[in-house]
């Protein structure tokens, strides 16, 4: 009982860290990221937090949900938090404009899975 638990605790700090950025770029075009320092690293600290709480994730819970690409989340944590001097803004850019809608969408229904 206790992992799962903790499963729907790192799933709702997912949640926060991709709602805090969908705020965060509301409005703003990659020039204006890429030139704002604060909100650069706004949005790089809440997906190295959607990275770290997928890593806290049990490993039964990753194995029973496939359909979430789980390694590559983990590993743009270990690049942004690791490697941060060679972050390539773009990428960066179009991973939170193309995967983190989908992203969500799957966390609501493990968490509404959690819920019945």
């Amino acid at each position: 009982m206790r992992e799962r638990i903790k499963d729907r605790t790192r799933l709702l700090h997912m949640m926060e860290g991709i709602d805090n950025i969908m705020e965060f770029k509301e409005g703003v075009d990659f020039e204006t990221f890429a030139g704002n320092k604060l909100l650069k690293f706004g949005i790089f600290y809440n997906v190295a937090i959607i990275g770290e709480a997928a890593y806290k994730l049990t490993k039964e819970f990753t194995a029973s949900h496939p359909d979430v690409p789980w390694r590559d989340i983990i590993n743009m944590r270990h690049v942004l938090v690791h490697g941060y001097y060679q972050i390539d803004p773009e990428i960066l850019w179009e991973t939170i404009n193309n995967d983190l809608v989908e992203l969500k969408e799957a966390l609501l229904r493990y968490l509404e899975e959690e819920n019945s």
